[in-house]
């Protein structure tokens, strides 16, 4: 066996600018760091998934926040710098990667040692995954140098919250 790293939401909606729902800078800084975990895990036979937002034009999350990531468009696709890194895509429609998702009988599948957990946002999407995860009763860990959010005080919170509340091992790149 080996591990699963799930990518959150490193598409161009959340990490290019001119998009409605763009991270920042914050988002830009994690990229090197989420390639030298994917390259890690890669060469250690782990599978990549990323799991992004892909929401029909009417979808009831836009009450909450802005258009975005819209099927069909181009703020779905992974961002460049991550692409060339091989891994299944499952859209998503709900904060949490489980949620209508194929992803729950892909981990069936893999029967990973654990969950790697990277990407956006902290406090939203990994957040509620992580919680899934955890009912599930998956090994989970995020690499802190590869998560963020738009909201910093938030990321702090989900990172200090998912540790205490469903274990997740927080870890650091180097």
């Amino acid at each position: 066996m080996s591990n699963v790293v799930i990518v959150s939401e490193m598409v161009k909606g959340f990490c290019e600018k001119g998009h409605a729902l763009y991270c920042g800078r914050a988002a830009r800084g994690i990229i090197p760091n989420i390639q030298r975990l994917l390259q890690k895990e890669m060469a250690a036979g782990s599978t990549i998934l990323y799991v992004n937002d892909q929401h029909a034009s009417d979808d009831e999350e836009f009450n909450l926040f802005p258009t975005h990531c819209v099927a069909g468009s181009d703020e779905i696709e992974v961002i460049p710098e991550l692409s060339e890194y091989p891994g299944e895509i499952i859209p998503k429609t709900r904060y949490s990667a489980f949620y209508a998702t194929a992803l729950d009988e892909k981990l069936a599948q893999l029967k990973p040692d654990k969950l790697i957990i990277c990407g956006v946002c902290t406090d939203i999407c990994i957040m509620f995954t992580v919680a899934d995860a955890m009912y599930r009763g998956y090994d989970i860990e995020i690499a802190v140098d590869c998560v963020t959010s738009f909201d910093e005080p938030a990321h702090q919170f989900a990172l200090k919250h998912m540790q205490k509340l469903f274990g997740v091992k927080l870890v650091t790149l180097e």
